[in-house]
């Protein structure tokens, strides 16, 4: 037998840097195909409830701060010009066959203000009974100056030749200073008391309770 037939083995040198190869186990295909885990930060969104807070307390603030201002002005208006309410109270009022005849006296003691007033009714009562109706037309009152006012009121079925009477007035008034002025204010006047016998006119000076609210925060522009 020759030396080519001979199969000689091969040193362990050769085959040193060769591994043998395994199929891959389950665990680690499962690894090679799982995705990495990679933990997520949620924001949670705004609440609009703090939104709405935000605003309501803005718009507290803001209130507050306009009453304020407000309130100073009005402070700063009494203190310039000290708003005093006019006064009313009957001069005469004679009673003739069909008509009251009504004369009256009114006082603006203001020296910086001056009124403005829309038409007076006038209503005069008996026992709470109406007796007379009538209108005083409008006007305007100046400042520090006292005015006289007629009416002529209609009078209703009286069988009494004397009377008690009770007059009631209700109008509209703005008052004016410089180039300011307030909005209409109602203004009711009640004057109780006024004895009427006859023709013969009653000449009491009776005076008048004036029933205004001015409201110094509202002056506006004229």
């Amino acid at each position: 037998m020759t030396d080519k037939n001979l199969i000689h083995p091969q040193a362990n040198g050769g085959a040193a840097g060769v591994k043998p190869s395994f199929p891959a186990t389950k665990a680690q295909l499962y690894g090679a195909t799982r995705p990495t885990y990679r933990p997520q930060t949620h924001r949670r969104p705004r609440s609009n409830r703090n939104w709405c807070c935000t605003i309501c307390c803005w718009l507290i603030l803001i209130l507050i701060f306009i009453l304020l201002l407000l309130g100073a002005a009005g402070t700063v208006v009494y203190l310039l010009y000290h708003p005093q309410r006019p006064s009313f109270s009957v001069t005469s009022l004679k009673l003739t066959s069909s008509m009251f005849d009504l004369t009256l006296s009114t006082t603006n003691p203001n020296d910086k203000i001056t009124f403005s007033y829309q038409p007076i009714s006038v209503s005069l009562l008996a026992n709470e009974l109406d007796v007379g109706d009538g209108v005083i037309p409008s006007f305007e009152h100046g400042t520090k100056n006292t005015t006289m006012l007629k009416a002529l009121v209609e009078r209703r079925s009286v069988k009494r030749k004397s009377l008690e009477l009770k007059m009631k007035m209700e109008t509209k008034v703005e008052a004016k200073m410089w180039v300011f002025k307030t909005p209409r204010v109602g203004i009711n006047v009640l004057c109780d008391g006024i004895d009427v016998a006859g023709e013969k006119a009653a000449t009491a000076e009776e005076k008048c309770a004036v029933d205004v609210r001015f409201k110094v925060w509202k002056w506006t522009l004229g």
